[in-house]
């Protein structure tokens, strides 16, 4: 990772030199997700849960929010969608849950969470490496959906969730796909899959058949590109914090 310039550092409600402190506001950490001793609600289960992400720094997520967003505010966004997510994910059953970030971690990561550094190389790769990490089933999610919630995965996270399937298949509105799970981690399976092009989702769902699997869908979802992505998203979830932050910005004026 290179130096951010001082232009690109975020300064605001999320902490010093452009990057989150503390993503969950006033509160140190999502309470209502963990147990005593700070141990996730989630209980065990036999998947990997991965959550591949960036760190929210201005000028390095969300840039096709802008405009009509700034970069600090689209970054705001990141945080917060950033912060759904992993509360969501605290609360799944899982055998580990995984952060693959770019970037670096802080106090905005919750406990419960193991934190890996992305590889180099385009997104196939990264993700690529990501599955090639991992020892057994695995159920990989991205940072654009903070819609998701435990009722929408449980399909792909019950205990029967690998009988008879050899990947669960979440597709994105645009084309391309917001999860993804392999029963057996195969990196072959997801190096080469050209990224963010719409027929992204075709393409990975045609390599997992073409390899043999059988493939089970989850529901579409639409992710955050654009600002109309993020009325929508937050829309159809309007109590967490990525609609709340939306509702700030959009609220005060600014747009």
């Amino acid at each position: 990772m290179s130096a951010y310039g001082d232009e690109g550092r975020w300064k605001g409600p999320y902490g010093e030199e452009g990057r989150p402190a503390n993503v969950y506001g006033d509160e140190a950490r999502p309470t209502d997700a963990y147990r005593d001793g700070g141990r996730p609600t989630g209980a065990s289960g036999p998947t990997e849960l991965l959550v591949i992400a960036k760190e929210p720094v201005a000028g390095r997520v969300k840039t096709r929010l802008c405009p009509p967003f700034s970069p600090v505010e689209a970054a705001e966004l990141a945080a917060a969608a950033l912060a759904d997510t992993l509360e969501t994910v605290l609360t799944l059953p899982a055998r580990r849950r995984v952060l693959v970030l770019e970037g670096r971690p802080g106090p905005w990561v919750p406990p419960g969470f193991e934190v890996v550094p992305q590889s180099a190389g385009g997104l196939d790769e990264r993700l690529a490496a990501a599955f090639g990490g991992c020892t057994g089933p695995a159920l990989l999610v991205g940072m654009d959906t903070p819609q998701i919630t435990a009722a929408l995965l449980a399909p792909a996270l019950a205990p029967d969730a690998w009988d008879g399937a050899g990947a669960w298949f979440g597709p994105a509105e645009d084309g391309g796909f917001w999860a993804l799970g392999l029963a057996e981690p195969d990196p072959a399976l997801v190096r080469g899959v050209p990224m963010s092009v719409p027929e992204t989702g075709a393409v990975q769902r045609r390599r997992l058949v073409d390899a043999g699997l059988a493939v089970r869908d989850l529901p579409v979802l639409v992710d955050v590109d654009t600002a109309a992505d993020a009325h929508r998203v937050a829309s159809a979830a309007p109590g967490g914090r990525f609609a709340a932050a939306l509702g700030r910005l959009t609220g005060a004026g600014v747009r």
